[in-house]
């Protein structure tokens, strides 16, 4: 019996002394009485200050000019002289009608036009001679009559042939097709060898101008209504912030906009008012037909409690936001928007300047938590010491 103890008793020593240590470093990792560490989340500061009241708004991208390139005169398509896509400038040449029969046309022209001045060539002479013979009585006045309106008759065939052939020079003009914007031009509607301009004007192409180019957007009437109205009272002041474009990818477009106007009239089935932007687009990132969310600041309210708007949430009792206390412990506070500024919620009621909102975190929390608040944007703290010892503990 004594030998078994003094075989068990060394044993017994490693046993207690490794439960020892390990009741040790449960306290040392944990804490005072084996608690967790309180949690980090990120906050932001509600701030205080003069804010501008954005609106964002479903617009869609037009081009600043539109031009539709036709032939206007009949025949056969003999070239194409641009690259379909690319970019052309005004008077540059895009298409070759065959001029053949319009050259043949304005050379008929012009002898027609030289035959009626040869006719009033004719019928001057023939006045004059009768003006001189009616004093004579060698020609009766009926004769004299009819001589001076053979006169005006070959007068105006010869105004009717210069008229025939100002025309024919303007539809042997009008073989080459030129561009009359500068712009990027899209894909040929028709192919050489095509009979273009009969009986109407063909569609060749399209050409746009996309830079600058505008962005087209919609208001609730109502909505409008309301922002007048606060300008009048005097609650919000007028504010001279540039348009912005939030882009279908969720980027904000670089190039700033400026407001160029406001319909004066609602659209009675939608209840809307069509507003129009302007932005510069030298990338041509911007094409007509694009989805865009416009940014558009329309007064600016001071005093103005703002804060980041992936701290505001909301549930079927309104909206609200997470705030750490001044013991550290995280609360739900109700609170109260009154639209964007920019990035952040304007918070009308709830929220104080220099209280402290949680932004990032949530899900390690909850109402009632100690948390360690790190602002956002800092760089996070190194671990002490004694973490690192902890750490280096629980690996082993």
């Amino acid at each position: 019996m004594h030998t078994l103890s003094r075989k068990l008793g060394p044993l017994l020593g490693v046993v207690l002394a490794l439960s020892a240590c390990g009741k040790a470093g449960q306290q040392q990792a944990g804490g005072p009485g084996g608690q967790m560490p309180p949690a980090e989340v990120v906050v932001a500061t509600a701030r205080s200050g003069d804010a501008a009241v954005t609106r964002d708004l479903t617009g869609r991208v037009t081009a600043y000019r539109t031009a539709e390139v036709r032939a206007r005169v009949e025949g056969i398509l003999e070239k194409r002289l641009f690259t379909e896509g690319g970019e052309v400038r005004s008077g540059q040449s895009l298409f070759q009608i065959d001029h053949a029969t319009l050259e043949a046309a304005a050379a008929a022209a012009q002898a027609g036009l030289a035959k009626a001045n040869a006719n009033v060539v004719i019928a001057q002479q023939t006045a004059q001679r009768y003006r001189q013979l009616i004093n004579d009585q060698g020609v009766s006045k009926q004769e004299l009559d009819q001589a001076e309106a053979t006169l005006k008759q070959a007068q105006a065939d010869v105004a009717s042939a210069q008229a025939a052939l100002r025309q024919a020079d303007i539809d042997l003009a009008h073989a080459a097709v030129y561009a009359p914007i500068s712009g990027r031009i899209g894909r040929a509607f028709v192919t050489e060898g095509a009979l273009v301009g009969k009986g109407e004007a063909t569609h060749l192409a399209t050409i746009e101008q996309l830079d600058p180019i505008y962005v087209d957007f919609t208001q609730s009437g109502a909505d409008l209504l309301r922002l007048k109205k606060a300008l009048l009272e005097g609650k919000m002041k007028p504010a001279d912030v540039p348009v912005e474009i939030v882009l279908e990818d969720g980027s904000t477009y670089a190039q700033k906009g400026k407001l160029l106007f406001s319909e004066q009239t609602v659209d009675p089935s939608t209840g809307a008012v069509t507003l129009r932007a302007e932005f510069s687009n030298p990338d041509r990132l911007l094409l007509p037909g694009m989805f865009a969310t416009v940014r558009l600041a329309q007064g600016s309210l001071g005093g103005a409690i703002k804060v980041p708007q992936r701290a505001v949430m909301a549930n079927p009792q309104g909206q609200f936001v997470y705030v750490v206390a001044a013991d550290k412990k995280v609360a739900i506070r109700p609170v109260k928007t009154g639209g964007f500024s920019g990035q952040d919620w304007i918070v009308t009621n709830g929220l104080k300047a220099g209280e402290q909102v949680i932004v990032d975190g949530l899900q390690k929390v909850g109402p009632g938590a100690p948390v360690t608040p790190v602002e956002e944007g800092a760089a996070p703290a190194a671990p002490k010491p004694e973490a690192k010892k902890v750490a280096s503990a629980a690996k082993q």
